[in-house]
């Protein structure tokens, strides 16, 4: 004989415990605008709620947003260290307490990828941590399905990320002496697009600041080719390099070593990710940390707006990024 379970708390025994109509229950826990609702009622409902442990049935929530419920996250084409996976993993819990489901989807220059997705899951939304490439976004566009880019312009309050982690860098090292800068990439297809997102950033806080031009420099991931280009860097002045990855400002340190010049006293370094190396690379390595969870607090908001519903709060646009200092700056 089947034992059958405790209930699962609706949204009548909600509107019991608060003293309040069902409608009211929907009105609150959906944020619904438009409803003149006092604050001592919401904060009923949403008491009530969390005392019976009451979530929102997934498949009334998305008729009420008019689609399947389901979002699609498009993981970057570019190496980015653990930040969109935990992005992702934070991204699908928040958004869970939504009603809203997330579902990965790899972006690849193959435009039937994305297609089968949208066609299979009729997503609600599209998201990606950077703007989509070329391929993938021409899909959304045309199946008129709504793109939030989570670290950009749908972020009230924030500016675009590299903009702003260009700023920090350009900053730090024009406070330690140095006005002509380099950058370094290294040259594998994963890194090409964070390549150019960081040199973006880095270029537009240069040439506000009045700085130079700054050259920039692909290796390899072997660092065969470090120490002609870091060489080459110093004869010209340069005394800085801001590397679009901690695996590029690794090698820069390779090529460094292999050409006889010393960190930082011939040229600094500051990387773009924090790995868990940096403080045991030779010299310890500054760096540029960004925290996953700021972003996703910022994310869900945007999300929430796209679809219609009144975040409770606004996020603090601090924490986003930080220095880590070290001694190779």
């Amino acid at each position: 004989m089947a034992v059958k379970g405790p209930s699962r708390p609706t949204k009548a025994d909600v509107a019991r415990l608060a003293k309040v109509s069902p409608a009211t229950v929907s009105y609150v826990l959906n944020n619904v605008t438009g409803q003149k609702i006092s604050a001592q009622t919401q904060a009923a409902v949403r008491s009530a709620a969390e005392t019976l442990g009451y979530r929102p049935n997934l498949a009334a929530r998305n008729l009420a947003v008019g689609g399947s419920g389901v979002v699609l996250y498009v993981l970057p084409r570019m190496a980015l260290s653990e930040l969109p996976i935990e992005v992702g993993s934070r991204l699908t819990a928040a958004l869970a307490k939504h009603g809203v489901v997330v579902s990965l989807q790899f972006e690849t220059k193959d435009p039937a990828s994305m297609t089968g997705a949208i066609a299979n899951l009729n997503p609600i939304a599209v998201t990606s941590i950077f703007p989509l490439a070329a391929e993938p976004r021409a899909v959304v566009d045309a199946a008129g399905i709504r793109h939030i880019d989570v670290v950009s312009a749908h972020l009230d309050g924030f500016d675009s990320l590299n903009l702003s982690v260009g700023e920090l860098v350009v900053n730090h090292l024009v406070a330690k002496g140095h006005t002509k800068l380099a950058f370094a990439g290294i040259d594998v297809p994963k890194q090409l697009a964070l390549n150019g997102f960081r040199r973006a950033g880095v270029r537009a806080a240069a040439l506000e600041r009045g700085l130079p031009e700054i050259p920039a420099g692909s290796f390899e991931p072997s660092g065969a080719d470090a120490a002609p280009i870091v060489t080459d860097w110093v004869r010209q002045g340069v005394t800085a390099v801001y590397a679009a990855s901690d695996d590029a400002a690794f090698v820069v340190l390779h090529g460094m070593r292999e050409a006889g010049l010393r960190c930082p006293q011939d040229l600094a370094v500051i990387g773009g990710e924090a790995s868990p190396l940096g403080p045991v690379s030779n010299p310890p390595l500054t760096t540029v940390k960004i925290h996953a969870g700021a972003i996703v607090d910022a994310a869900v908001v945007a999300m929430m707006r796209e679809l219609g519903y009144q975040p409770d709060e606004d996020p603090s646009s601090a924490n986003v990024f930080e220095l880590i200092q070290r001694q190779s700056t």
